[in-house]
């Protein structure tokens, strides 16, 4: 089946393709989480836009990687909410709310950078 869906927003419209009505809602919710952020949770403006800047790392063995990140940025307040990568193949993006220990990030992931302790809070 063939669906249409308009963000709550009215911003981006997206048109995909399901077998059956658990591929329709596999579909949509990966839509919702990465593209239905309402506003920014450090100052609740809604001027959000999609932002990709590239990186380079080292990996294990020494070797430069170039590596794109991912972020949903304030045109207020300049706060961020990251995103990751899936790397199971499907190179699907999902908020980084949490860190690595499992603690949130910020407000709900939205983080700012703070030049005074010279860290994201």
């Amino acid at each position: 089946m063939k669906v249409n869906y308009t963000t709550t927003n009215g911003r981006i419209n997206f048109e995909f393709e399901a077998y059956n009505h658990a591929g329709v809602w596999k579909q949509l919710a990966a839509l919702q989480e990465v593209f239905e952020e309402p506003k920014c949770q450090k100052c609740d403006s809604t001027l959000l836009r999609f932002v990709v800047r590239k990186s380079t790392y080292e990996d294990e063995k020494g070797k430069e990687k170039e590596c794109d990140y991912h972020e949903l940025r304030c045109k207020n307040c300049g706060a961020k909410l990251a995103y990751g990568v899936l790397d199971d193949g499907s190179f699907s993006l999902f908020p980084k709310r949490k860190d690595k220990e499992g603690n949130w990030k910020g407000k709900y992931g939205w983080t700012k950078w703070n030049p005074e302790t010279k860290q994201e809070e």
